[in-house]
């Protein structure tokens, strides 16, 4: 309990009761009128509430109070300097910490406090200060251990902390060791909250060491989430992943062991496909080799197994090892109250090997009776191997995007009566849930609510790649769980930066609005994702954000579409149409009262095929178009203008519509007539008699977020200016890139640069601020965004250069077979021009490497954008000229840019008997060793430990399993002198590392 409180003056010492007993505090001399008032008189003048001596949790306080406790303690720590002892009971000041049970009750004693407390659910955080108490405290509780967590992290949030799933955001300067007075009562607005990071580039978890899997499953209850969700790809699409095994239940093992197993892998630099062609990272261009210790890169998995296992043994060490990871990492994520999924796709794909084994057996696996015993051999298996909270079936990809036979919808529901009967059967300790990429078939997006029981939930990823908003079929679903799942970022611009806040603002919004439990979002990478990752979390607890600002006109979210090459027919105008926004909700127009002509402009200049874009408009809220097919009426790359007549503008704004069915809408240009008249090139530029496309906004107001996130990531003086520039890019930034035999393809510009160059004016105004950034941590990641965008910018570049190369290449194989040196030699022009364009673009993304997503937008670019961008140009020159390209037109090999050191893997906590292992990557040479130093958190001796280089420019480091919780830096000393960190701070604000529950 609580006792009455000691003068300031008297407290214990930061770090006083290390190596002491933590209950043993001494009894200080009580406080005397004048001091009282003199303190209080300090803190009014001050403005702080609290200047806590000890962190007090219940003597039998259970592992998540407990960590809960230390997480406190370190983000203290880490924002004033001070280390508070954690006690069981005390005098001083302090902050208490646990669950609204009768441990907390009794500590506080406070009949007002008693109610609350006893009012939490789970899941449930409070906040509050009790000034009025002796002594002072303030109480970081929650309804359950979950909600225990949540409320540290958020204490931590008002403390200037930010959180990522790359790791946490700490301001440079510290403050007083001062806590603001808290009333903060909170419950999150959805079951389940979390990620569904996707297995298939190597962008995304498919390069995720067990440490990496550890590492962001830590931060997802500092996000306020508490789900994870993996998927699998199925043999032949395009390959078997070993996140599940498939098989009976005679060919598993025991453990993580199986008896059998197949042909599977994860991702690797030697698999080629997906677009990517395979490539030792000995080849790599630019240096970019050195990232990677051996030409066979993949996670550790994958270690001396790729591209994928040749022989049984191999196959079933694969399994072994996959299975042995998730096993590590699904425990911690439990330990941490987060819960896990994983899953296959239906109907069930048999793997060749296994069918042919059951069918020697004389037991068919193309029946339901095999179905059956396949699932039950699955769900047990996962029963021994990993634990697991749910199971989920993926409806077929191609339900997205075309109509599908009545007789697959048969098939995918004959599956998951298979899979149920064996759950039943199997006593699957998990529930189940249907996945994939929309809720239910075309003709009947809800047909599973009708089919399934009620305790299988429900979900589905939002459909075009996330353009599409959340599927309003939710809505109907009633008595069942189901679980929304918006994109965070899509994989057609997957080399690219994308800030989607607006859009996901509004699919929670959405998701909310129809009734789902939950709110997950779907990724691949993790730093470049940031502000998309911290709006999710936002949304999962509150929504407090405004409706679209009612004096904004212009577009309504979207994204630009450009085919600047395209033959458009129908029109006198086909640059309006090369210029379009997609994706859009609608547009708005300030217009005086009156009646106006509407004519709105469409051409299909993506797809071919009736049927795969599907949309409906409305105009004043009236719908005045259904079921807009393009593509087959009148049919792709042709103009078609539709015209309403007499709108009615009777509160000063137009306002247009879309709602999507298949696709997402895209439209071209809106013209107004009447008394006042309009027009303007929706997506595009000034045209002749045109004004170019409004700013509009980015679906739902972004201004409070990013003026946030900014200041905390850059600083308040910085942060003001880049917050305006973000909120403009959100939604908006230039797509380079595109789906082109793979994720993020480069994409031909026939502008000429000086005209494309306008799209990337934001990239020297954020360049402009960085004089203003102040202290290393705050200037690393303003550094990491510039680079970013310069990296965009070159990216654009290289695209209007790529576009005058394929011109070239047109006429050379135009040519007669002698005029091709000729055209040859003209086609050397622009591709020597491409030589520096490249260097570039892969200079920016070298210095944005920070984690494995950009390690993997590295292979991307070697493996799919360089071999298809440039390569098969310089072979076709090369055979064309007759002889070898000049040096200035070969890409080189070697690295020329800055020194720089990267941790790619940074863990915040670790089990306890639990070694910390690092991985440093090193641009450039250095001077002697790289070097760990490290320390008990906030006290003793600082102690170094050597990297050990394991090949090119990667280092490791094991520590031994640290006793109590730990603060280090790395550093290394390049020979071309200087000296790199990581964190940028070094010992001035460490990295920090709690042992966990």
């Amino acid at each position: 309990m609580l006792v009455p409180s000691r003068p300031a003056s008297l407290r214990l010492p930061p770090g006083a009761l290390c190596g002491l007993a933590l209950a043993a505090l001494v009894a200080l001399a009580p406080q005397t009128p004048a001091a009282a008032a003199a303190e209080k008189a300090q803190k009014a003048a001050s403005g702080a509430r609290l200047e806590p001596s000890a962190i007090l949790v219940a003597l039998d306080a259970s592992p998540i109070e407990a960590f809960a406790a230390r997480e406190v303690r370190r983000y203290f720590y880490l924002r004033t300097g001070t280390v508070l002892p954690i006690v069981h009971k005390t005098d001083a000041p302090a902050i208490v910490v646990g669950r609204a049970n009768a441990n907390v009750v009794r500590l506080v004693a406070d009949e007002k406090l008693t109610a609350r407390l006893a009012a939490l659910q789970p899941e449930e955080r409070l906040l509050v200060s009790v000034p009025r108490r002796q002594p002072p405290a303030l109480l970081v509780a929650g309804g359950d251990d979950a909600g225990v967590l949540y409320a540290a992290y958020r204490m931590a949030e008002h403390l200037g902390v930010g959180f990522g799933l790359h790791g946490d955001t700490l301001p440079d300067a510290r403050q007083p060791a001062a806590l603001p007075e808290l009333d903060e009562e909170a419950r999150p607005l959805f079951a389940l909250r979390g990620i569904q990071p996707f297995h298939d580039f190597p962008e995304g978890p498919d390069w995720w060491t067990r440490d990496d899997y550890k590492a962001v499953l830590a931060q997802l209850p500092k996000l306020g989430m508490n789900f994870v969700g993996l998927h699998t790809y199925p043999e032949g699409r395009p390959n078997a992943e070993p996140t599940v095994w498939i098989g009976p239940p005679e060919e598993a093992g025991a453990g993580t062991e199986v008896k059998q197993a197949y042909p599977a892998s994860y991702f690797s630099n030697l698999r080629g496909n997906w677009g990517y062609d395979a490539r030792r990272t000995g080849d790599y261009f630019f240096g970019a080799g050195l990232l990677f210790d051996r030409d066979d890169y993949g996670n550790d998995v994958m270690e001396g197994l790729a591209p994928q296992p040749r022989t049984p043994d191999e196959q079933r060490t694969l399994f072994a090892r996959a299975a042995d990871v998730l096993r590590d990492a699904f425990t911690f994520a439990r330990r941490l109250s987060v819960r896990t999924c994983a899953g296959t796709e239906t109907p069930l794909v048999v793997p060749r090997a296994v069918a042919l084994r059951q069918a020697s057996a004389g037991r068919p696996a193309d029946d339901a009776a095999g179905r059956q015993r396949l699932y039950e051999g699955i769900f047990r298996r996962i029963a021994q191997s990993y634990p697991l909270d749910y199971y989920w079936f993926w409806t077929p990809e191609g339900w997205t995007w075309e109509g599908v036979p009545d007789a697959e919808v048969r098939s995918t529901l004959g599956d998951l009566r298979s899979a149920l009967a064996a759950a039943k059967a199997a006593h699957a300790p998990f529930a189940l849930a249907t996945c994939g990429w929309v809720l239910g078939p075309p003709q009947d997006r809800t047909l599973f609510d009708r089919e399934l029981p009620g305790d299988v939930a429900l979900s589905c990823i939002n459909r075009t790649v996330g353009h599409s908003p959340v599927e309003r079929g939710f809505a109907t679903v009633k008595g069942r769980p189901t679980w929304a799942i918006p994109w965070l970022e899509d994989d057609p611009a997957l080399t690219s930066p994308q800030l989607w806040v607006g859009r996901l603002r509004r699919d929670a919004a959405d998701a909310r609005r129809y009734g789902a439990s939950g709110l997950i979002g779907i990724h691949w990478r993790t730093r470049a994702i940031g502000p998309a990752v911290a709006a999710l979390a936002q949304a999962g607890w509150r929504q407090d954000w405004t409706e679209t600002p009612a004096q904004v006109e212009g577009p309504v979210g979207g994204y630009p579409l450009v085919r600047a090459d395209a033959a458009v027919a129908g029109t006198r105008e086909p640059d309006l149409y090369r210029h379009q926004r997609c994706g859009l909700a609608g547009y708005r127009l300030k217009l005086p009262n009156g009646r106006y002509d509407l004519h709105l402009r469409f051409a299909e200049l993506q797809l071919a095929r009736a049927g795969e874009r599907v949309f409906d408009v409305t105009v004043q809220g009236r719908t005045v178009a259904t079921n807009v097919d393009l593509a087959r009426s009148p049919g792709p790359r042709t103009a078609f203008d539709h015209v309403v007549r007499g709108v009615g503008v009777h509160h000063g704004w137009l306002d247009v519509g879309f709602v999507d069915h298949q696709n997402v809408a895209c439209l071209a240009a809106i013209e107004v007539e009447g008394r006042t008249a309009r027009r303007i090139d929706v997506g595009g530029p000034a045209l002749a008699g045109w004004e170019a496309d409004l700013e509009g906004v980015p679906f739902v107001p972004t201004t409070d977020f990013w003026s946030d996130w900014a200041a905390g990531e850059f600083g308040a003086e910085a942060g003001k200016q880049a917050a305006s520039i973000f909120e403009r890019l959100d939604s908006r930034l230039p797509r380079p890139v595109d789906w082109v035999d793979g994720p993020g393809g480069l994409v031909p510009d026939a502008r000429p640069w000086w005209q494309a160059k306008a799209d990337y004016a934001f990239v020297d105004q954020l360049a402009a601020l960085r004089p203003v950034v102040d202290g290393p941590l705050s200037l690393e990641r303003f550094d990491y965004w510039l680079e970013s965008f310069r990296y965009l910018r070159a990216t654009g570049e290289l695209a209007c250069a790529y576009a005058r190369l394929q011109e070239a290449l047109g006429a050379l194989r135009a040519a007669p077979a002698a005029d091709r040196r000729r055209r040859a030699e003209a086609a050397l022009v622009p591709l020597r021009a491409m030589v520096p364009l490249v260097g570039a673009a892969m200079h920016h993304l070298l210095a944005t490497v920070r984690t494995r997503g950009e390690l993997g937008t590295v292979a991307n670019w070697q493996q799919h954008l360089l071999p298809r961008v440039y390569e098969a140009a310089a072979r076709e020159i090369a055979e064309a000229f007759g002889g070898a390209l000049p040096p200035e037109a070969v890409l080189p090999r070697t690295y020329d840019g800055p020194d720089r050191l990267v941790v790619p893997t940074l863990r915040t906590a670790l089990e306890r008997g639990e070694p910390l292992r690092l991985e440093a990557l090193v641009f450039g040479e250095v001077e002697g060793a790289v070097q760990l130093t490290w320390r008990r958190m906030g006290s003793g001796t600082w102690t170094p430990v050597p990297f050990t280089r394991v090949a090119r420019g990667v280092y490791r480091v094991t520590l031994p399993a640290p006793a109590d919780d730990i603060e280090y830096f790395v550093q290394a000393t390049p020979v071309r002198g200087g000296l790199l960190k990581v964190p940028a701070a070094g010992s001035a604000v460490p990295q920090t590392v709690v042992i966990g529950p």
